[in-house]
């Protein structure tokens, strides 16, 4: 894994070869096309793209993150393939780069989708057992690469141009919160799989319901004290989902590898009854459950599902107009 002083020398390395074509990779940039240069082909100006990270709220519980990507000349460039290097994840996060690739215009912005590999975890410390400030500090060595079309004649004939290279800001520290959430749930999963009944038990007045938290406790590997331990201290509220007191949520539940399934009945009502409550929601149905696991503490997110979301929505809806 590259440490922050190889990157800035690998990144000073390409910058100083691209500048022997930079100029001439520019010049030709009016006349790209998606189809206007050979596959493999790359810009090597790097100064013509700035690069970002940020997390549209409708890709939060699919794992996806947004590289975002301007364009700094006053040419359109065209983006065939880009690929994000962050010591916080154990493999590149890629752009599915489209046929063509994308058009960026000048001076304007453009977010490719690139879903998360799977987290560099680690030993757990407190920086990392709870998600990333503003400051984003954690992800200072996140480095995009890219490859922008180019037209025929460019680059010198069996020459392989350097791939063009920038360091990536995080402002929100979208990289490092996602790595910690990813750990915590990697080492919650260990101990057991958690999940919702599909199935929603609404009250007949019709202003409650209840869900069910199913728990099963994976097998026991051995271990010191507290080895394959889950402390589930207390499940929080949503943006549409609120506890209903008939039906109160537990708290201070401890699960351990080997033990029994366990069921939770969590009492739900709606937490808002705005006309924008269900038709804007984008995690009202990813219930937040703040534990404690393996060193590591977070808030562990479980997903409705697409039946049990559906009938959330419903209930909520319904409840509302009774009030």
């Amino acid at each position: 894994m590259d440490g922050p002083v190889v990157t800035r020398l690998r990144h000073i390395v390409f910058r100083a070869a691209a500048a022997a074509i930079a100029a001439a990779v520019l010049g030709a940039a009016a006349a790209c096309s998606p189809e206007g240069g050979p596959a493999g082909t790359t810009s090597a100006a790097t100064d013509a793209v700035t690069a970002e990270i940020s997390q549209f709220r409708d890709n939060y519980s699919k794992q996806i993150i947004e590289i975002q990507l301007t364009n700094t000349t006053g040419r359109a460039l065209t983006v065939l393939a880009a690929e994000l290097t962050s010591p916080l994840f154990a493999a590149p996060i890629t752009w599915p780069a489209r046929t063509g690739g994308i058009e960026l215009p000048p001076g304007q912005a453009k977010s490719l989708p690139a879903p998360l590999p799977a987290p560099e975890c680690g030993s757990p410390s407190p920086a990392s057992t709870e998600p990333a400030t503003a400051s984003g500090a954690d992800s200072g060595n996140a480095v995009v690469a890219l490859r922008l079309a180019v037209p025929q004649g460019s680059v010198p004939q069996g020459t392989a141009p350097p791939q063009a290279v920038a360091p990536a800001a995080d402002p929100f520290g979208v990289l490092a919160r996602n790595n910690s959430e990813m750990c915590l749930a990697r080492a919650a999963s260990a101990v057991a799989a958690i999940a919702l009944v599909p199935d929603l038990e609404v009250a007949a007045d019709g202003r409650t319901a209840v869900v069910r938290l199913l728990v099963q406790p994976r097998a026991a590997s051995g271990g010191g004290a507290g080895a394959g331990e889950l402390v589930i201290d207390r499940v929080e509220e949503t943006t549409l989902l609120a506890e209903a007191p008939q039906a109160p949520w537990p708290r201070s539940v401890t699960l351990s590898a080997g033990g029994p399934p366990a069921e939770m009945r969590l009492g739900i009502r709606p937490s808002r009854c705005d006309p924008h409550a269900v038709a804007e929601d984008k995690v009202g149905t990813l219930l937040p459950l703040r534990v404690r696991v393996a060193g590591r503490e977070g808030v562990v997110k479980i997903d409705a599902g697409s039946q049990l979301r559906g009938r959330i929505y419903d209930f909520v809806t319904k409840a509302c107009g009774r009030q």
